[in-house]
């Protein structure tokens, strides 16, 4: 019998579709719901135009609670939520609440970070010109924090594909669960091998692709 005699390449093609489904909905609402969370961390950290510690320390406290709990427990910890919100806690659809909730946070900090090396010159050269800090933030910091900021997105993407991973253990489906359901319980290495083949060659992808606009758009803001 041939080693990859367990293949159903429909199957495999019906997993990698839901992985890509899951991860590009996903990564689109974390980036929708995280930036702008990132953004406010920022302005009211101590470093931001519009400093508030209560404020900072709250939502910050919420950002490093979700963050700090495992992520199939917190699948598991909204399946009341995401069956109010979606329907259903099973297949991709179920999968969509938990991993951006799980994501948000993860992506809000990075972007913090972001925004925090960005030169105080600029900031400082922007706010000579009587730009409020709505102004501040869209013309000046996002801008600035470009190549910083895709570097989250992509960081984001690849912890995502982890994520997708493990939501196929409680019925999320993707590759995770075709590697769970056969690869596992029925004992097939070669599906086994074939899903962590295919992640492996999806992280890579991302990265690459990552990696590619860093460089195209950090040419872009350096001075000549």
């Amino acid at each position: 019998m041939s080693f990859f005699s367990h293949i159903d390449t429909l199957e495999i093609f019906l997993a990698t579709s839901d992985t890509l489904i899951m991860l590009a909905v996903s990564l689109a609402l974390t980036v929708i719901f995280g930036l702008p969370l990132g953004v406010w961390l920022w302005l009211t950290g101590p470093s931001g135009l519009t400093p508030n510690r209560f404020v900072y320390g709250m939502v910050g406290l919420v950002v490093n609670v979700l963050r700090s709990i495992p992520f199939v427990i917190l699948f598991i910890l909204l399946i009341p939520v995401t069956l109010a919100l979606v329907g259903t806690s099973l297949g991709v659809r179920g999968a969509i609440p938990p991993l951006v909730l799980g994501a948000v946070p993860f992506f809000a900090r990075l972007v913090e970070s972001s925004l925090r090396e960005v030169n105080h010159t600029v900031i400082e050269a922007t706010k000579a010109l009587g730009a409020s800090s709505r102004q501040i933030v869209i013309h000046t910091m996002l801008p600035e924090a470009r190549p910083s900021l895709i570097a989250a997105v992509t960081v984001t993407a690849i912890a995502l594909i982890s994520y997708t991973a493990m939501a196929g253990v409680v019925g999320a489906g993707g590759l995770g669960d075709l590697a769970v359901r056969y690869g596992y319980q029925r004992f097939q290495s070669d599906v086994m091998l074939v899903t962590v083949a295919l992640i492996v060659v999806l992280v890579q992808l991302l990265q690459m692709l990552g990696d590619r606009l860093i460089s195209r758009f950090h040419r872009r803001t350096t001075p000549n």
